[in-house]
């Protein structure tokens, strides 16, 4: 499969890249890293990054503007998400054909042409290995964006890590284009004061059920207070995988610009992601997130999620 894909990348002069709506460092990562190794080994192309431009992870790189004329005779490749509904940037209808690179589990079989591991650690991971496995030249910046990828997803090797591929990718990436662990930890994980007593709000401010759910409501008022926007909590919601008594927290905070209610979930072994695909969202086993339409659905998802969390509970002591 990974020579269908460097065919068809070979084929096409044009070719634009996109991720998922939302985008985290894995979906940042791999796709300006992709990019980066296209334009090196074929001089001839024109690449694009569609979608939204985070300010916080502007350090991965600079999104392009897709306009009509760039769809004529362009390839699409989606990276990083298992459903077209959540492609950021790009309308999916207007390609002839795609390439589909992706580690979350199959909601849209969407491309002929793709490669599916749900075991991989990240796509970062993925397209790292792509890039060893057909001989191609990484760029150092590219190798950087990978290994923050890799590392985020992972949250530091703390969960999703569990083969020894991924280590030799780190490894890899390390010793052949000399990335600097120490440096890039430093750039993905430093933090405004602002995110971080809004931790401390959460902290406060979560409620918790008997059946291990936890859950916290942010209000646009709230958000303004700390001085943060709602695209802030992503970067928050690992951080209590390790509290006692927490299997599964959820937090859904207000966002007017949108007029959506962003949700961000993580479980230590309820499986969330259908749930979450019933709210036009999606993700990971354990790692989901939606924009809802207003405080009443998340009432119904706080609902629900705590009827797992009890099923779970009541299967681990049968």
């Amino acid at each position: 499969m990974k020579q269908k894909i460097l065919e068809l990348i070979k084929k096409y002069k044009k070719i634009i890249i996109a991720r998922h709506i939302g985008a985290d460092p894995d979906a940042l990562g791999s796709t300006f890293a992709l990019k980066e190794i296209i334009l090196e080994n074929f001089k001839d192309k024109q690449v694009y990054v569609a979608g939204t431009s985070v300010s916080r992870f502007k350090f991965f790189g600079t999104h392009d503007k897709i306009t009509d004329d760039m769809y004529e005779d362009a390839l699409l490749i989606a990276l990083d998400i298992p459903d077209i509904k959540r492609l950021d940037g790009v309308d999916y209808y207007r390609f002839k054909e795609s390439i589909k690179i992706d580690h979350h589990p199959e909601i849209d079989k969407y491309s002929d042409v793709q490669i599916i591991d749900i075991d991989a650690s990240s796509t970062c991971e993925l397209i790292a290995k792509f890039c060893y496995d057909c001989n191609l030249k990484m760029p150092k910046h590219a190798a950087e964006n990978l290994f923050m990828g890799i590392i985020a997803d992972t949250n530091r090797f703390l969960f999703g890590a569990n083969k020894p591929e991924t280590y030799k990718v780190i490894l890899q990436l390390v010793e052949k284009q000399h990335v600097k662990p120490n440096e890039l930890y430093e750039i993905l994980y430093k933090r405004p004061i602002s995110e971080v007593r809004l931790e401390g709000f959460i902290s406060l401010n979560m409620k918790l059920t008997k059946n291990g759910l936890g859950y916290v409501k942010i209000t646009d008022k709230d958000l303004k207070e700390y001085g943060v926007d709602s695209a802030s909590i992503g970067s928050i919601m690992n951080n209590y995988n390790f509290v006692h008594g927490l299997i599964c927290w959820v937090v859904f905070s207000e966002d007017l610009k949108n007029n959506v209610i962003r949700t961000s979930a993580r479980s230590r072994g309820v499986k969330i992601n259908k749930l979450f695909e019933q709210y036009n969202g999606g993700g990971h086993i354990y790692a989901c997130g939606a924009k809802l339409k207003d405080f009443n659905e998340a009432d119904e998802i706080i609902d629900k999620l705590d009827n797992l969390c009890k099923e779970y509970n009541e299967d681990e002591f049968k």
